[in-house]
């Protein structure tokens, strides 16, 4: 049976990322797989990398030899079949969280080696997942960066965002107006485009499966 591992890097569960990472877990499982998950913003005390260089040493290389509340996380990824992790966009960026583990679990391979510059001797398929409530392209830079780093230095990497999400329940409830938005707009869009995009979530975590 293959392992999957799923990771949240967003603190609102039930909702737009938590929601797409739960419909892949489930596609992953459909196929025959077993998913472990990991919420970050429920984990131990952790950081980012703190530029130890402690990876860079032959016999720790591929491996953050800081321990802390992301090292479960870190193993668990390179014991792993395949990773499913998703992100909200916070500010143009991916959550503080998020950057805390991709830090980890990128710098760990970089050898700074022209020849051989990723000592990762187990890629491994992985589906990257970011909400937004700006449009789908707005930050489609960004996604890809992270893509061609991930694919470079964890495994083959796709990609799903999910843009112009529905962010509050009830945005009257708010104490100021947010005119930025169109409450109405932003609800229907859930009710119609959210659902294909769980589908595609579903689809592409019994995928990594396969």
């Amino acid at each position: 049976m293959k392992k999957i591992i799923a990771v949240n890097a967003g603190p609102r569960m039930g909702w737009n990322t938590e929601t797409l990472i739960t419909e892949a877990s489930k596609g992953a499982e459909s196929a025959g797989a077993e998913v472990i998950r990991f919420d970050l913003f429920r984990l131990d005390k952790y950081t980012g990398c703190i530029s130890c260089f402690g990876c860079k040493k032959e016999k720790m290389k591929g491996h953050c030899i800081c321990r802390d509340g992301l090292t479960p996380v870190l193993d668990a990824i390179r014991e792993a079949d395949s990773l499913i992790i998703g992100s909200p966009n916070y500010l143009s960026e991916m959550t503080a969280s998020f950057r805390a583990l991709y830090e980890r679990l990128v710098f760990q391979n970089l050898t700074y080696n022209r020849k051989t510059p990723c000592c990762n001797t187990h890629p491994v398929p992985v589906l990257l997942i970011m909400t937004s409530n700006a449009p789908d392209t707005a930050y489609s830079r960004l996604i890809q960066n992270y893509q061609q780093t991930m694919s470079a230095f964890v495994g083959p990497t796709e990609i799903l965002v999910s843009g112009d999400t529905l962010q509050l329940k009830d945005y009257s409830k708010t104490d100021w107006p947010w005119s930025m938005f169109d409450p109405q707009a932003k609800q229907r869009r859930r009710e119609t485009v959210f659902p294909d995009e769980m589908k595609k979530a579903f689809d592409m975590g019994a995928a990594l499966v396969k």
